[in-house]
């Protein structure tokens, strides 16, 4: 059974789904309400946001890693409630964090290892700062821990309209490098060049492998950030430059593979790489936030000393018991940038 939880008095109104399936399978129902342990905080949530993984997760086909919590949501952002022992900071209760989860993020409370807080900078609502934990965290995570992107590499951006792909664009400018996307609308590519996307195409109308080794001069992308997967990899192979980095972090295209795709990569020195954030142990999930902490978040500052304002995304928000309609519109693919529910009603 999952529970997506809601407060009420001692208990907590769940989203539960008890037979995995479509959204209309997701209903309210009481649980309790979570305690902080050792080295952990407990958030009252104002607001999180969804993530394809809270959809396949409510299919029953991405579980939650042994141990942590069953119920939807990988990010929220609210204000401290409470504290357990062993805290390494001084926490002050109403402070605005954020945080990266393993789940627990449609809630009003979730308990939270301190190690994944963050922080909300002063410009942001909590309603903005929702949608930045787990998907830039996963961008910065592919760019800087995986692909170890440099300085005027291109990197080719499937999705790039998405809370990933969005991120992925700014990112990559704060790197020094050149984003290009792929997206499957016209407004889609527009909101990815607004982001600072070099070009941008539309893999339902043209060969986006074709594409890219134009605007590249035949050299292709150094790295390729792919959430797509089987549907895609021939053309993937085909625009990836000479020793490019093609890092797989979603399958959303299909897992199966026919075709000569060793050979091709092998002929061109290629790496393929894969990673999830999720399954990623405590230590590897810190290192991550504090890293992002020190070299991204302070550029979501107005008072950021570079020429580069990141700001999240935002397409469209919902209320908690309007989730069904906020997944029904995540799986349509009508989205542009993160879809953000809120727990607590903005005043």
């Amino acid at each position: 059974m999952l529970c997506v939880l809601h407060y009420v008095d001692q208990m907590m109104l769940a989203v539960c789904v008890d037979t995995p399936g479509g959204p209309e399978n997701m209903l309210l129902r009481k649980v309790p309400r979570p305690q902080p342990k050792d080295g952990q905080v407990l958030i009252r949530v104002h607001a999180t946001a969804l993530n394809r993984a809270d959809t396949l997760q409510r299919k029953g086909l991405y579980p939650a890693p042994p141990g942590e919590s069953q119920v939807l949501g990988l990010e929220v952002a609210g204000t401290v409630a409470s504290v357990g022992p062993g805290l390494r900071r001084c926490w002050a209760p109403g402070d605005h964090i954020m945080a990266l989860l393993s789940g627990g993020g449609y809630a009003e409370y979730v308990a939270v290892p301190e190690e994944l807080l963050m922080s909300v900078p002063p410009q942001l609502s909590l309603y903005q700062a929702a949608a930045i934990p787990e998907a830039w965290l996963t961008a910065f995570q592919l760019l800087h821990f995986v692909a170890m992107v440099k300085k005027g590499e291109i990197v080719l951006v499937h999705a790039g309209a998405s809370g990933v792909g969005t991120a992925a664009v700014q990112l990559v400018q704060l790197a020094g490098a050149i984003p290009i996307v792929t997206t499957g609308s016209s407004e889609k590519l527009q909101m990815a060049e607004t982001l600072g996307a070099a070009a941008g195409f539309n893999y339902k109308e043209e060969d986006f492998a074709e594409k890219v080794n134009h605007f590249t001069a035949g050299r292709g992308a150094d790295v390729i950030l792919d959430c797509i997967g089987g549907s895609s990899w021939a053309k993937n192979v085909a625009c990836l430059a000479t020793d490019g980095r093609w890092v797989l972090y979603g399958c959303l295209g299909g897992k199966t593979v026919n075709g000569d795709i060793l050979g091709k990569l092998l002929s061109k020195r290629g790496q393929l790489l894969s990673s999830l954030l999720r399954s990623r142990s405590l230590q590897y999930k810190a290192d991550l936030v504090k890293a992002f902490s020190e070299r991204a978040l302070p550029h979501f500052s107005e008072q950021a000393t570079s020429p580069w304002l990141l700001r999240p995304v935002i397409d469209s928000t919902f209320s908690l018991e309007q989730v069904a309609d906020a997944h029904r519109r995540m799986e349509a693919n009508r989205n542009i940038g993160k879809i953000v529910i809120n727990v607590v009603n903005p005043q």
